[in-house]
């Protein structure tokens, strides 16, 4: 018997649900705190500013051109949203006008290479995974 995703095959080839450690393990009481935070740096947005935000601080307007697609509301949810988990800095230049700035904090840098990481492996991928997609689209 040997265990694969999960899932324990006997020698006759009948599978039957073992308990296989996962990364979900040990999350107990803060399992709802941990999805609402994997949530956050796995939106695609959220993803897309953290990589932008990777070289320099930058303006909000440099922000919105620098991520295709995103609308005003978005990007102001999505700074929002990763300033409030320490992802991201707002800093304020007391100029006229006003400057704003965003850059990644410490903890959004230690999350940099692994969202980077994530992008590489979907660049490296996209063609292989639009032809599953085809593929299962023509099935459907």
């Amino acid at each position: 018997m040997f265990v694969r995703s999960g899932m324990a095959i006997s020698e006759n080839n009948t599978t039957a649900r073992t308990p296989v450690p996962g990364p979900c393990d040990g999350w107990g009481d803060d399992a709802p705190l941990i999805r609402s935070i994997l949530d956050r740096v796995g939106d695609k947005w959220g993803i897309l500013v953290i990589a932008v935000l990777r070289d320099a601080p930058l303006r909000y307007k440099q922000l919105q051109r620098s991520v295709p697609g995103i609308s005003q509301r978005m990007l102001t949810l999505a700074l929002r949203h990763l300033e409030r988990d320490g992802l991201v800095t707002r800093t304020v230049h007391a100029e006229v006008p006003l400057r704003v700035e965003y850059s990644l904090t410490s903890l959004g840098l230690s999350l940099l290479d692994h969202v980077l990481g994530l992008a590489m492996w979907v660049s490296t991928h996209v063609e292989e995974i639009q032809h599953h997609r085809d593929e299962f689209d023509r099935r459907t």
